[in-house]
């Protein structure tokens, strides 16, 4: 049992780390569901306390690899991430404060139905127009690709503030990493290209898990040993899911998003 378990946190945290860098999430819908796995068919008792705690350990792990890079390729908005850092990170330490609220069954079901949501955001993301124009763009961007598509793109503050801040909050609670729900409003509120708002997002969701671990190692929230066995797979992971995220067009990242998400959170839910 003690050899399944290893091999499970070490291919674990590689799969984290890839389909978070891939695709912007942290890694976090994959950790935390294994961690739940693992208590149910091993002696460990994995509250869902210790299974999100654990899980933002990696988060911080897959977003600083990912993040660099990521900054190789200068895909991050260095500007947007620090404005936006601004609500996430206060948020996250308030998340992970609540999570103590949760029980087992609660706590899947509520993760599972926020998958759903984020999904379901980003089928209907084409049909949805961004709410500010680039006139009203309290930091407005314009870039050109390497194929010579162009983008203009910025942050309302006003309304960005307070999104990121749920955000922040959602990722302390639930140990994703925030960028499930980051990537698809940068990109339906904001007109990010998805390439860029994957890119920023990693950067604001390796600043937030910062926070948000350690408000949980202070509570007492991490299991320090599936940690470790976590961490080289997310470290890895997250230069592959960079790299791969670089060789697929906009729009096969956003159906491997929306894909992944209905997959695990129908689960969850059942």
């Amino acid at each position: 049992m003690e050899y399944v378990l290893l091999l499970l946190l070490l291919f674990g945290g590689l799969l984290a780390g890839t389909l978070g860098g891939l695709v912007g999430l942290g890694g976090g819908i994959v950790i935390v569901p294994l961690l739940f796995g693992i208590g149910a068919i091993s002696h460990f008792d994995i509250s869902p306390q210790i299974a999100v705690g654990t899980s933002m350990i990696t988060v911080v792990i897959t977003g600083l690899s990912s993040t660099l890079t990521y900054m190789k390729k200068k895909l991050v908005d260095y500007k947007s991430c620090l404005y936006l850092f601004i609500g996430s990170g206060p948020g996250g330490i308030l998340g992970a404060w609540v999570n103590r609220y949760f029980n087992d069954d609660s706590f899947s079901f509520y993760f599972g139905l926020f998958m759903v949501i984020v999904a379901i955001l980003l089928m209907v993301k084409n049909k949805i127009k961004p709410i500010g124009q680039p006139k009203k763009f309290t930091v407005s961007r314009h870039i050109v690709t390497p194929e010579g598509e162009q983008f203009t793109y910025g942050i309302n503050l006003t309304l960005a503030i307070p999104i990121v801040f749920f955000v922040g909050f959602l990722s302390g609670l639930f140990g994703i990493g925030g960028g499930s729900l980051l990537v698809p409003a940068m990109i339906i509120l904001f007109s990010f290209p998805p390439h860029i708002a994957i890119a920023s997002s990693m950067m604001i969701v390796f600043l937030s898990a910062i926070l948000s671990s350690i408000t949980h190692i202070s509570l007492g929230n991490v299991n320090w040993l599936f940690a470790l066995l976590l961490l080289p797979g997310a470290w890895f992971g997250g230069k592959l899911g960079a790299f791969i995220n670089s060789k697929l067009s906009s729009n096969a990242l956003v159906i491997i998003l929306r894909f992944v998400l209905i997959i695990v959170g129908i689960r969850l839910m059942l």
